[in-house]
């Protein structure tokens, strides 16, 4: 559709000028018919203002010739003859490009120019109270969802996989295990987080002895010799079992057990070890691999991408998924906050600024070589044509006016010859 009206456009350019272009032409003839009538009753014993009309069509007529060739030498040669300085554009395109692209470098692409221009826009005042109304910060969150989409649908599968697979492997098999374990578990013992994970321990091995009575007298009797009698079995196995219960009650409600000190003697020594023992830390990274190459892992690994892809896109598309509601009132605050907060929008205006400026100092003569190398790819004839669509209308009023001053000339210099020699 952008084409068509480009289309449609060029033909109402092209058909305004070849109505002005006639009315210009008009005003010619209109001055050629009236030379010639005057020209002819003046001579054949007309009165004497029949001069006067005569000598302001004649210098109408020379007004609107010179100025018919004026514009017309713009163009093309002026009835096809190659005069010389004619066809001014065709010839003279590259230079005009040229010349364009150094008038846009020295007046608009300027680090002063911009940066004034910039700075007074005030970008992050209205960049801010634009983001700050709900249905802007839902477009750009839509927008950026869609960026989003296109980027994932655009990667392939296999590539991103390999890319995972190689960095989350490499990774793994170069850092060792057991001395961030080490510190982590160290971390953990400082601030006594681990005597929750003891707590749960104790209770869960009370209430396991305290409900598997006949777990234990049925390990009694099979341990037992077989010749030992089955009451003596039954006595044992009630004394063992009060014992462990008595010992895992004690465990579970005394903080300062000697069970407990010993596990905590037994970690810190375990964080000391897989930090700065040899063997220790070489189990642990047999450990890694063994779990590395596990299938269950190596899926895990295998179908990360896929999953993670599945979430994006799901996220993306659902207007009301969590992502796009956080990313929505991201934005909005961040919108409000550049409205209330003189020092962020500073900050910002003056990124802008030194970006734009930044980009001006780099780029800015590939940007004018992109006006003077565009010129030069253009068709003479054709550049002609397209310059003669956007201005040739203006133009022709030179040939009207040319006209009327050209008569209005010619009048007053007729009218001082005939009050000096008459």
């Amino acid at each position: 559709m952008p084409g068509l009206t480009g289309l449609a456009d060029e033909e109402g350019k092209r058909r305004r000028l070849v109505r002005m272009k006639i009315v210009a032409t008009g005003f010619l003839v209109g001055a050629a018919i009236v030379w010639i009538v005057f020209l002819v009753w003046e001579r054949n014993g007309g009165p004497a203002f029949t001069g006067f009309v005569r000598a302001a069509a004649e210098a109408g007529m020379v007004g609107a010739f010179a100025d018919w060739f004026a514009v017309t030498a713009l163009f093309r040669h002026p009835l096809g003859l190659k005069i010389p300085h004619t066809a001014i554009i065709p010839r003279k395109k590259d230079q005009l490009g040229e010349s364009l692209s150094d008038f846009v470098g020295e007046n608009f692409l300027s680090v002063p120019v911009v940066s004034d221009k910039l700075r007074s826009a005030r970008i992050a005042n209205r960049v801010g109270a634009w983001l700050s109304r709900q249905e802007n910060a839902e477009r750009v969150t839509a927008e950026a969802a869609t960026v989003v989409r296109g980027a994932v649908a655009v990667l392939r599968d296999d590539e991103v996989q390999a890319v995972i697979e190689q960095t989350v492997t490499r990774r793994v098999v170069a850092q060792q295990w057991g001395p961030p374990m080490g510190r982590l578990l160290e971390g953990v013992l400082d601030d006594g987080s681990h005597r929750k994970v003891v707590d749960l321990i104790c209770d869960r091995a009370y209430d396991w002895v305290r409900t598997n009575h006949d777990t234990v007298m049925a390990l009694v009797s099979k341990q037992a010799p077989s010749w030992s009698p089955r009451f003596v079995d039954g006595l044992i196995g009630d004394r063992l079992y009060a014992e462990a219960l008595s010992f895992a009650w004690a465990v579970k409600s005394d903080q300062d057990h000697p069970l407990r000190k010993a596990i905590d003697r037994f970690l810190t020594s375990f964080a000391g070890d897989l930090q700065h023992e040899p063997e220790t830390i070489a189990r642990v990274e047999a450990i890694k691999a063994q779990l590395l190459a596990h299938p269950d892992v190596q899926g895990l690994i295998s179908r990360a991408w896929a999953t993670g892809k599945a979430m994006i896109l799901d996220a993306a598309e659902d207007p009301s998924s969590e992502l796009r509601l956080r990313v929505t009132d991201g934005v909005t605050r961040f919108g409000q906050r550049m409205v209330l907060d003189e020092g962020l929008r500073e900050k910002v205006d003056s990124w802008v600024v030194d970006a734009a400026a930044y980009v001006v100092t780099r780029y800015a003569p590939e940007i004018t070589a992109l006006i003077s190398d565009t010129v030069k790819r253009w068709d003479g004839p054709e550049t002609s044509r397209k310059i003669e669509l956007q201005v040739g209308r203006d133009l022709q009023f030179i040939r009207i006016n040319g006209t009327v001053v050209g008569a209005l000339a010619g009048l007053i210099i007729y009218t001082v010859g005939e009050l000096v020699v008459g």
